[in-house]
């Protein structure tokens, strides 16, 4: 009989971890305020019982937003085929800014979570990255090669550009509608790439000598 209990222990364990994993899921998903006392509830189980499982909201978040999204190649692939940075840093941005507003609640959580403990910050998905790395793919072989860090400072520049905190400072700061704050971010993302490309450096350059 003592396996068996074991056994069953260990059972309404992992049901008890998917139910509240569910309920998180279930509750980004509306794009309402994400809260351990919301998901317990979504969970029919105590607010006490959803921290035995996970230690803060921040995990639970992770966990919850791990296998959510697309990855890279699936975001950009309206634009696979296409060289150009800048069009490719547009659709990046767009697609990362519109999925920020889909799930608000559970990215503001996540980051209201992790700012005011530093050593948390790895539990945040950090999307940006790889899409930025994806949309940049086509300078690789040129700016990467011939200026590696003139595209590494390009990347940096765009994370803060490509971000939720782009996002809420815009909506929630300057006061903008959601559509015209993507607007704004990947008018700032093009500009900044534009600006950062051999071919308009090439050319500043000229007009410079031009001018003298």
């Amino acid at each position: 009989m003592r396996p068996q209990n074991t056994t069953g222990r260990t059972n309404q364990k992992l049901r008890t971890h998917a139910a509240i994993l569910q309920a998180a899921v279930e509750l980004m998903r509306t794009g309402r305020e994400v809260s351990m006392p919301e998901v317990a509830k979504a969970a029919l189980v105590s607010e006490a019982t959803a921290y035995r499982y996970f230690p803060d909201l921040a995990s639970l978040l992770q966990e919850a937003m791990a296998g959510q999204w697309p990855t890279p190649d699936q975001a950009l692939e309206a634009v696979a085929d296409s060289s150009d940075p800048v069009e490719r840093v547009a659709a990046a941005t767009e697609h990362l800014l519109r999925l920020v507003l889909a799930y608000q609640g559970a990215t503001r959580a996540m980051i209201a979570a992790t700012i005011t403990r530093p050593a948390t910050t790895t539990a945040r998905p950090a999307l940006r990255f790889g899409l930025i790395d994806q949309a940049l793919a086509p300078l690789a072989d040129t700016l990467g090669a011939t200026a590696p860090a003139a595209l590494a400072q390009l990347k940096n520049d765009l994370a803060v550009v490509i971000s939720a905190e782009a996002l809420f400072t815009l909506t929630d700061l300057c006061g903008l509608g959601p559509e015209d704050a993507i607007s704004s971010a990947v008018h700032t993302a093009t500009t900044l790439t534009r600006a950062a490309l051999p071919e308009h450096a090439t050319t500043t350059s000229a007009r410079q000598v031009a001018q003298h």
